[in-house]
């Protein structure tokens, strides 16, 4: 279940908010003697966050299906780039960076408790996250919502720099739709006179993708600054 883009808040209409977290989307299926964390784009995560695999074989229930973010917690807010240093083919570097620096789970959707609950209304599944995250402690956490939309318009002013990347607003009332844009997404914004320089080709056998090198003015404007 993804979500759209929208420039505002909404203020009328029934919705639970929530923050939108800086981090690697998952799914975390607890089978009956396991444990599988998948990404947004089914590929396994496991091997990257031993230390989470662990902590949910101990804490989550047998049946239990849960939908969050991985995310990296620092005094500084979340680091996204520690993260992305997790995707290492070396096990034993992945293991000594698991744990220099582990790696939480917020939570904010579920999808079975024993059975599926994909055609739950949202607002329900919802309560029955809550009542399992009673009993849930860190590093896995639940995540804030409010259905006060002044509160989410508070928390995208807010909390910017701490590493949250907006706020989500999910329809109270409707049923999990796996890759499909049901919900919005209201993100920070910040735009900048910027020239595109040229383009770096990345290619693979799959895809082809190119990373431009863009310039622009630095404060006092007087010369270029370069990023890729």
């Amino acid at each position: 279940m993804l979500a759209k883009i929208a420039e505002h808040v909404p203020q009328s209409g029934d919705f639970l908010f929530e923050p939108k977290w800086d981090g690697f989307r998952a799914i975390v299926f607890r089978s009956a003697d396991d444990v599988y964390i998948q990404s947004r784009d089914l590929k396994p995560l496991d091997r990257y966050f031993p230390e989470l695999h662990a902590v949910f074989l101990a804490q989550l229930p047998k049946g239990v299906v849960v939908d969050g973010e991985i995310v990296m917690p620092t005094k500084r807010g979340l680091d996204f780039g520690g993260l992305q240093m997790r995707l290492h083919p070396a096990a034993s570097r992945v293991e000594k960076l698991a744990k220099a620096a582990p790696a939480a789970f917020v939570a904010f959707d579920l999808l079975a408790n024993g059975k599926s609950l994909m055609r739950v209304p949202q607002r329900e599944r919802r309560m029955q996250l809550e009542k399992l995250f009673k009993k849930i402690r860190r590093p896995l956490y639940l995540t804030p919502m409010t259905r006060d939309p002044k509160l989410a318009v508070d928390w995208l002013q807010r909390f910017e720099g701490a590493g949250l990347d907006g706020v989500i607003a999910k329809p109270a009332g409707a049923s999990y739709e796996p890759g499909k844009r049901a919900m919005f997404k209201i993100k920070h914004v910040r735009s900048a006179d910027c020239v595109v320089a040229g383009l770096s080709a990345q290619c693979s056998r799959s895809s082809t993708c190119a990373a431009p090198t863009v310039s622009w003015r630095d404060s006092a404007g007087t010369k270029p600054a370069r990023e890729r």
